[in-house]
C-alpha cells in the first residue's frame, strides 16, 4: 500500500516556530528538557518510595501538604496544594481516610466545608517514609547541579510560577 503525498515534515516544526511571537528551539528544547526531567523524576520517585515504604507518592504529597499546613486544611485548599487532581482528592482522602491516616471533619463556621486532618497514624507514617523520599530527591536531583545551579534553577522557576499565577 502506498501513502498519498504529505506535506514536507522533515523541518516542520522549525518552520512553525519561525512564526512571530513564538518561541525559539532554545526555547522548546529548554521547555522539552523541563517536561522529561518532571516526568523521570516523579515516575522514579514514586516507584521508590512504594518500593520503599508501599506509600504512593500521591498520598505521601497529601500527607506532606497536611504536615506544612500545621495538620490540617480544608478539602479544597489540600487539592489546590497537592500534586493531584481536585477530581481525583475526594477519592484519594477516601482512601487515607479507610487506612485511619487522616480523618475529615465539618468546619465550625461553616458547616459545608470539609477539613481534612492529619491521624497519630498518618504523622507516623509521614515520619516513616520522609527520609525515604528526601533521599531520593537528593539523590537523583539535587545531586546532579552545583548550589549556583539550583539556585539560578529555583529563581527561573519562581518568576515562571509567579507569572502564571492567577490572581
Amino acid at each position: 500500500m502506498q501513502v498519498d503525498d504529505k506535506p514536507e515534515v522533515a523541518g516542520l516544526l522549525d518552520r512553525l516556530v519561525a512564526g512571530e511571537g513564538l518561541p525559539d528551539r532554545g526555547g522548546l528544547e529548554a521547555w522539552s528538557s523541563l517536561l522529561k526531567a518532571h516526568a523521570t523524576l516523579v515516575r522514579r520517585l514514586e516507584v521508590d518510595l512504594a518500593q520503599a515504604t508501599g506509600l504512593a507518592l500521591a498520598d505521601f504529597d497529601v500527607l506532606a501538604q497536611l504536615a506544612n499546613a500545621g495538620g490540617e486544611l480544608r478539602m479544597t485548599e489540600l487539592a489546590d496544594r497537592a500534586l493531584i487532581s481536585r477530581s481525583g482528592m475526594t477519592r484519594r482522602v477516601a482512601r487515607l481516610v479507610d487506612q485511619g491516616l487522616v480523618r475529615r471533619a465539618n468546619t465550625d463556621a461553616d458547616r459545608r466545608g470539609v477539613v481534612i486532618a492529619l491521624t497519630d497514624a498518618g504523622v507516623a507514617r509521614l515520619t516513616e517514609t520522609v527520609p525515604v523520599h528526601l533521599r531520593g530527591v537528593k539523590e537523583l536531583f539535587i545531586a546532579q547541579l552545583d548550589e549556583q545551579e539550583l539556585a539560578a534553577l529555583k529563581s527561573s522557576l519562581d518568576k515562571v510560577v509567579v507569572d502564571c499565577t492567577f490572581g
